[in-house]
């Protein structure tokens, strides 16, 4: 029989049972959302940065079958550079832990994983959502079922500027998930600073957050996450009519070449890097590391 509990890293297992700030990382961005050899060094500069802000982090994945939390610097590298890492949304689970793989964990994954473990602050680069087409393809990103029923803050830069925003932020009111701008009213589009559509609330500094977050918790009415969006400054965004005109082409990709569900947003996030020559990965990590700090600031403000 094969052993089906969650491991936690030693770190993370320390932290926890001494009530230290801890904060949950996801895999897909390792294995599925960075090119080799930057998604490894990445990696590392994000536990780096969560550290530094005076947290521990907790990056979640699956190895050989086992779901870890606390990912080691070998398993890391394991899951950056080898073939095959299934990505793994809720439903995936069990089936990959049953067949022992190797598996990258999605928000929607991340976030419930980390939830059993008792990590209730996630950092991770942007939201799954409404996918543009999702009127006649009902594509629609587990993310947000998901968000509706964990009680965890996760920090981002909004969700994906692919997607389509405005569903996205309808479902996610009618799903009951709160959206706190961090320092702005308005709702960041992932590369870009500003969606074009605004937020009801917003907070300027990370106890700020921490205290919408103890108010939830007082409460214990409704048991969703809360999405903090954070967006990147104006100066360190993608290009607006740069980013415009690649997604008109890689959206054009898609239907030329038939990619359909969980391939998509990693083949426009491939073709992001490749027509914007790096920088849109350049801003991508940008985003991450600023996520990664907030996170671990509102974590330690807790």
């Amino acid at each position: 029989m094969i052993n089906h509990a969650i491991r936690l890293g030693a770190d993370v297992e320390a932290a926890l049972q001494s009530g230290a700030p801890v904060v949950a990382l996801e895999s897909t961005i390792i294995s599925h959302g960075l090119p080799r050899p930057a998604n490894f060094t990445v990696a590392k500069e994000i536990e780096a940065t969560v550290r530094q802000a005076g947290a521990v982090p907790a990056t979640i994945g699956m190895i050989a079958g086992e779901i870890v939390v606390g990912l080691s610097e070998e398993e890391i590298r394991h899951l950056a550079e080898r073939d095959g890492v299934i990505k793994l949304s809720v439903r995936d689970l069990a089936p990959a832990a049953a067949t022992r793989a190797d598996g990258a964990t999605t928000v929607a994954a991340t976030s419930a994983i980390a939830v059993r473990a008792g990590i209730r602050v996630f950092a991770t680069g942007g939201l799954g959502g409404v996918h543009r087409d999702a009127v006649s393809t009902f594509d629609e990103s587990a993310d947000l079922t998901a968000l509706s029923r964990l009680p965890i803050a996760i920090v981002c830069a909004g969700v994906k500027s692919i997607l389509d925003v405005h569903a996205t932020l309808e479902r996610l009111e009618t799903l009951g998930v709160g959206v706190v701008g961090y320092g702005t009213r308005r709702f960041p589009g992932f590369y870009l600073t500003d969606a074009g559509f605004d937020l009801d609330w917003s907070a300027d500094d990370p106890g700020a957050v921490a205290e919408i977050i103890r108010a939830a918790r007082a409460h214990d009415v409704h048991q969703g996450a809360l999405v903090v969006a954070n967006p990147l400054p104006v100066e360190e965004q993608l290009d607006p009519a740069l980013h415009d005109r690649v997604l008109a082409e890689g959206l054009a990709g898609l239907e030329r070449e038939g990619v359909t569900g969980k391939d998509v947003t990693p083949y426009l996030l491939a073709h992001f890097h490749t027509a914007t020559e790096g920088k849109s990965l350049d801003v991508n990590v940008r985003i991450i590391l600023r996520n990664a700090d907030l996170a671990a600031r509102i974590a330690a403000a807790i």
